[in-house]
């Protein structure tokens, strides 16, 4: 078992649902991005999503378009990004670690160096944003080679048929983006997160993970109580660029706390 699968697991086995932190590589810059990292664990976060950035992050609302562009004005790079998913690993070997992000930088450095470069980092899953399915066989095949689950991902708009599709050969768990637009925008009503997430379960065994929208405790905790992750991760973003690394340490434990009561 990797390190998701088995973190999985222990959330299963545990009966909670659990939080997974998003944060662009390089913000605000690589020092203190490296710091934020390696206290992420102690905070109460159960898996990272580090952003790779990139020049036009469309899905991203404004709080991670300017995190993008920080890391990017800071020199970050994907090459960059993988050597500090290695210099985290010198200090944590269990948190797991899924990268997010867009086709073109992957594309430039070659699919296949890309994903044995990232296996060697110790990364553990990718969510490639605008990787349409009929597109991913390559790297869906180089990814499982090297033990990374490739993150599938679905939307209110899904339709049955396309959720199908996606859900085929899915692994590791399943980002089910709980709001049409892009990042940082208000949460959805409770009805329709339920209704959504339902019928998620109905095709797929998979864990479910939700995010796009969670920005306090108590959104964190309603989400919790039909997705097995909860993703924050413009909240965060936020937080970090207004009160620094030790703000953004102290909003995951708040969130934590909310998913552990």
């Amino acid at each position: 078992m990797t390190r998701l699968d088995q973190t999985l697991a222990a959330l299963r086995q545990s009966g909670r649902s659990g939080l997974v932190t998003y944060f662009a590589a390089g913000d605000p810059d690589p020092g203190a991005c490296l710091e934020l990292l390696r206290g992420l664990r102690a905070a109460g976060a159960d898996m990272i999503e580090l952003g790779m950035p990139f020049s036009d992050p469309v899905a991203d609302g404004p709080v991670l378009q300017q995190a993008n562009v920080r890391a990017l004005a800071g020199g970050q790079t994907l090459k960059r990004t993988l050597a500090l998913v290695r210099e985290f690993r010198e200090t944590d070997a269990h948190t797991p670690v899924v990268l997010m992000g867009y086709l073109n930088p992957i594309l430039r450095h070659g699919v296949a160096p890309f994903i044995e470069d990232a296996a060697a980092a110790g990364v553990d899953g990718l969510i490639i944003i605008d990787l349409p399915i009929e597109h991913a066989g390559d790297i869906a095949r180089e990814a499982r080679a090297h033990g990374i689950h490739l993150i599938r991902m679905s939307a209110p708009t899904s339709e049955d048929a396309r959720l199908a599709a996606l859900l085929h050969d899915a692994s590791g768990f399943v980002y089910h983006i709980m709001l049409a637009g892009t990042t940082g925008a208000d949460l959805p009503d409770e009805r329709r997160i339920a209704q959504d997430l339902d019928r998620l379960r109905s095709q797929t065994r998979l864990p479910l993970a939700a995010g796009f929208g969670v920005r306090s405790p108590d959104e964190a905790r309603l989400v919790a109580r039909y997705a097995d992750l909860v993703v924050v991760g413009s909240r965060l973003a936020q937080v970090l660029a207004e009160r620094g690394v030790a703000g953004a340490l102290e909003e995951v434990r708040g969130l934590a706390a909310a998913l552990r009561h």
